[in-house]
């Protein structure tokens, strides 16, 4: 699966005929939009009364081919409230350009969404972060960005957004904050962080030369999603936050005996499974009830 990076991008028309194709099949519109990450579909399950629809059955969205992704849209209610969740996204590493690995965030603004909660499973940099932590994500770099891959390539659509966003605001500071007090009320303020998270292109893991340039650059965590899905729903003005469950602690020492691998990235993602659905679910209830039907 190749994809040139002249391939043609998605028009205005193209996205607004799939987000007509869900809101005549969806009988309520949801706010808050939901990405789980890697072997956090039990996000997207916990939902009550669901609608679902394999990727492969809706106009023009791409596939995921990652084990641990299910490959679906799923609209349902979550602590009461209407939301819709990617259970499973699309990466670079499978060969899709960047702007068709956040097509989905603008399909999600066209039904109304005005919220973003985007998660992921990433590396632990910080010395400070164990497997099974969480890190709110309180900025980012994009690695990808400086090598001049950016989802906002080509000619500006307008009607989503401005030419130049800013992105020194990409992270939503009011809603770290309510997630530190939801998260400390949930027992984890010794696993709760806020951090820097940056994405690579994968699917490799990263080389110890790689991790330790990267802390010393500032991050800390790392993953291979997320930027640019955050990046394009800053783009079209919707609030963001985003946060890493950390899955496995980067190798950083040239004679470690240790490996990463996809499988213990999954296991600690049950591990944490029924904390993080509470977690979010009272996120969730916060921005419907605070920030949503605020007057």
């Amino acid at each position: 699966m190749n994809f040139s990076a002249n391939q043609e991008l998605y028009t205005y028309e193209m996205i607004e005929q799939t987000a007509d194709f869900l809101k005549l099949r969806v009988h309520f519109q949801p706010k808050i939009g939901i990405i789980c990450g890697s072997g956090l579909g039990s996000l997207a399950q916990d939902l009550k009364d669901r609608i679902e629809f394999p990727y492969s059955t809706i106009p023009n969205f791409p596939v995921s081919t990652v084990e641990g992704h299910a490959g679906k849209l799923i609209f349902g209610f979550l602590s009461k409230v209407p939301v819709v969740c990617m259970q499973g996204r699309f990466h670079f590493y499978e060969g899709y350009p960047l702007w068709k690995c956040a097509m989905p965030v603008r399909v999600m603004k066209l039904m109304g969404v005005s919220h973003l909660i985007a998660t992921n499973a990433a590396g632990g940099l910080h010395k400070n972060y164990k497997v099974g932590d969480i890190m709110l994500v309180k900025d980012h770099i994009n690695m990808m960005g400086f090598a001049g891959n950016n989802p906002l390539q080509g000619p500006n659509e307008d009607r989503f957004g401005p030419r130049f966003p800013p992105m020194n605001k990409a992270y939503d500071k009011e809603l770290i904050k309510k997630s530190i007090e939801i998260g400390e009320n949930l027992g984890l303020k010794d696993n709760l962080h806020t951090g820097v998270y940056t994405c690579l292109g994968g699917p490799n893991f990263e080389t110890v030369a790689e991790l330790r340039a990267l802390k010393m650059l500032g991050c800390d965590a790392v993953g291979m999603s997320t930027v640019h899905e955050v990046i394009t729903a800053r783009h079209c003005d919707m609030h963001v936050l985003a946060f890493s469950l950390i899955t496995n602690e980067c190798i950083l020492e040239y004679d470690s005996q240790n490996e990463p691998n996809h499988e213990e990235v999954m296991d600690a993602a049950k591990m944490r499974q029924d904390t993080l659905i509470k977690f979010v679910g009272k996120i969730v209830d916060y921005i419907y009830k605070e920030r949503c039907c605020r007057p």
